[in-house]
């Protein structure tokens, strides 16, 4: 997880650099510097998935940049449910929808957005995108094609709705709900806390 946190990173480096020039080239160094890692950890990260840079000359940016995203399977859509669209689940939801709408090469589109709020129900939180009910989870995760299921549900719910989520077929789960999910060893789950996160960053403040 470690590598690929930073296979994402130097993916971020090489979409911010204006590659109007295919020959461009960037060295192990320049990508190790923006990142914040040294030369060699680069070269050995990069030697992981293949060969892709000239000894002294560096790395095509562009193809480099092609690999990564290729490695990343960023190079096809990528289908996400929202599950509790709550404030945090309403903000996620309007961030992946309005970068996909920009017309970048953002490979993330929201496919579906799940709540038990029967207020809820029916509304929308961006053009499109309108929230369903949660009885109907199962059911719609594999007719609209969700690969990622981000819960934003309170820690009491957050076990049931990856019961539904991985028995649909879901194998990769990103879980705001401050609570361990246990699933099959070939799903993924990633944990975000910020009440977590700030706690920590309190220690320092001392």
């Amino acid at each position: 997880d470690v590598v690929i946190r930073r296979l994402v990173l130097y993916l971020r480096i090489l979409d911010e650099l204006d590659l109007v020039d295919g020959d461009a080239y960037i060295s192990s160094q320049d990508l190790g510097d923006r990142a914040g890692v040294s030369p060699a950890q680069v070269r050995k990260d990069l030697a992981s998935f293949g060969e892709f840079g000239k000894q002294g000359v560096g790395y095509n940016a562009r193809y480099l940049r092609e690999e990564l995203r290729s490695i990343l399977n960023l190079h096809q859509r990528v289908g996400v449910a929202v599950i509790g669209v709550g404030e945090l689940g309403t903000a996620l939801a309007r961030y992946i929808s309005r970068r996909a709408g920009r017309g970048e090469r953002y490979p993330f589109h929201v496919a579906a957005l799940f709540d038990t709020d029967p207020r809820k129900v029916g509304q929308t939180v961006d053009p499109g995108l309108e929230i369903l009910p949660a009885e109907r989870l199962a059911e719609e995760i594999g007719k609209r094609g969700v690969d990622i299921a981000i819960i934003t549900v309170p820690a009491s719910a957050a076990q049931g709705v990856a019961d539904v989520c991985v028995e649909a077929g879901v194998k990769a789960i990103l879980n705001f709900a401050p609570v361990k999910l246990f699933v099959p060893d070939d799903v993924r789950v990633h944990y975000s806390d910020v009440s977590l996160e700030l706690q920590q960053l309190a220690y320092h403040l001392s």
